[in-house]
């Protein structure tokens, strides 16, 4: 398909890579040439350098010929006229980044409709979203969710100790009687979709789905579970930390944000009367452990420096606090944090690029099956996918262990109706079925891609 990514700021180049990645005919607009070249030769696509509000530039762009326009530029007002003009221009699918919290849902709904756009993209909020559920459940380093919530996949680190250190999948089975999959395992920088045979050892990264309920149960026969966090200590008052304090006091969860920015306090004091509100500089430790860093359940680091959000993250870790998250956007710092200890990383542009990766793949002819979620795993070395199944998929009516799989892919959960099915080998794909796929290695489109 023909995309059109206008912006090429983290968001946009992160976007540019996983579409052009994809086999995407990727084309790029920016109004600062100098970012324009960069980007143009980092990932090999043309650019076109003018302003994206302006016909001219649309026209000399082919936008008339594009499958998806996506604007990711740093201007919410300028995104949606981009992608407004764009459909007029004969654009067959428009995604704006939109950002404000001024756009409440009823307000997006409505410019939506409008505009015209087939999307809304809000990072900030996408981000606040999945640390608010990693919150609840501290124990993940990772959480996604599927079939409107009834699936579950969670990823973990196993400490020096646990009861799976030393075993293979079939023996933790037996000892650990819940039900549920162990799909995925990252040991250093491998991958593996692990068979029966496979052998865990401490400080591998471990993929898990189950229900939420067998995720519970599980955790605690292995002494792993965490209670969810009922403090929350946020670094930095900008946008995602809007987001996710909105969402914590609306849990009841205890928050204090802190920022230094006198005109950003006093906007979050007034939207979210609940929290406490520091305003001072959250680089120095004295406020830290003045403000009671050592007795938070959570420390959340959300400004925009990653390397101050990596350095404070270790500070909170050396103070004991139970969980720590720590947001970054550049992709070269994200192997760094992890061997400098931080567990829980978020990275905005990841989010964000999945979200349009799924987008296209769903737009793309596939007959058996549509692409309902995608979620890059383990670092993005591997994807876990939900495929809505139609009549027409080869993979209907058939016992899974007579399935022949290409290789490093595993049938992970079926959804049917309000059941949910972590599969057996007698167990079949019926259409109607809303399943989940794990896979390395491989770019799935259709839920028929999984056959040899």
């Amino acid at each position: 398909m023909k995309i059109i990514i206008i912006g090429c700021g983290k968001i946009g180049r992160s976007a540019i890579e996983a579409l052009t990645y994809e086999g995407h005919d990727v084309l790029v607009i920016d109004n600062d040439p100098i970012v324009l070249n960069e980007t143009t030769d980092m990932f090999d696509v043309m650019g076109v350098c003018g302003n994206a509000v302006d016909c001219d530039t649309l026209t000399e762009a082919v936008v008339k010929d594009a499958d998806i326009v996506v604007a990711v530029t740093a201007s919410d007002e300028m995104n949606m006229l981009a992608c407004h003009l764009s459909r007029s221009l004969g654009a067959k699918h428009a995604i704006a980044r939109i950002r404000n919290p001024e756009y409440n849902d009823q307000s997006l709904g409505f410019l939506r409709q409008q505009l015209n756009l087939s999307m809304s993209l809000n990072p900030e909020r996408l981000i606040a979203e999945e640390i608010s559920n990693i919150l609840q459940l501290p124990s993940a380093v990772k959480i996604e969710r599927f079939s409107r919530r009834s699936i579950e996949m969670i990823e973990i680190v196993l400490p020096a100790g646990s009861g799976l250190d030393g075993l293979n999948l079939i023996k933790a089975r037996e000892k650990y009687r819940a039900n549920y999959l162990i799909c995925t395992v990252q040991r250093n920088n491998q991958v593996f979709i692990p068979d029966g045979r496979f052998e865990l050892r401490a400080g591998d990264r471990i993929g898990l789905v189950a229900e939420h309920n067998e995720i519970l149960k599980l955790l605690k026969m292995l002494g792993l579970l965490k209670k969810s966090a009922k403090s929350v200590m946020i670094l930095g008052g900008g946008k995602p930390s809007y987001y996710l304090a909105k969402k914590l006091v609306a849990l009841g969860v205890s928050v204090k944000i802190i920022e230094k920015r006198p005109e950003v306090c006093e906007f979050l004091a007034s939207e979210i009367p609940e929290a406490v509100i520091i305003q001072g500089d959250g680089a120095t430790q004295e406020l830290l452990l003045e403000e009671g860093i050592g007795n938070m359940d959570a420390f959340v680091s959300l400004t925009g420096m990653d390397e101050e959000n990596i350095l404070l993250s270790i500070f909170a870790s050396m103070q004991n606090v139970p969980k720590v998250v720590a947001k970054i956007n550049r992709d070269e710092l994200l192997t760094m944090a992890e061997k400098l200890g931080v567990e829980t990383i978020i990275s905005p542009s990841v989010i964000s690029s999945n979200v349009i990766v799924r987008y296209a793949r769903a737009l793309e002819n596939s007959k058996g099956s549509n692409v309902e979620t995608l979620y890059k795993l383990m670092d993005g070395k591997a994807e876990a996918l939900e495929f809505k199944v139609i009549e027409g998929s080869k993979t209907i009516g058939i016992p899974l262990k007579n399935i022949v799989l290409k290789p490093d892919i595993l049938i992970a959960g079926i959804n049917r109706g309000r059941k949910t099915i972590i599969p057996s080998g007698n167990d079949m794909i019926l259409a109607g079925d809303k399943v989940v796929i794990i896979a390395a290695e491989h770019r799935l489109h259709d839920i028929d891609d999984i056959l040899k």
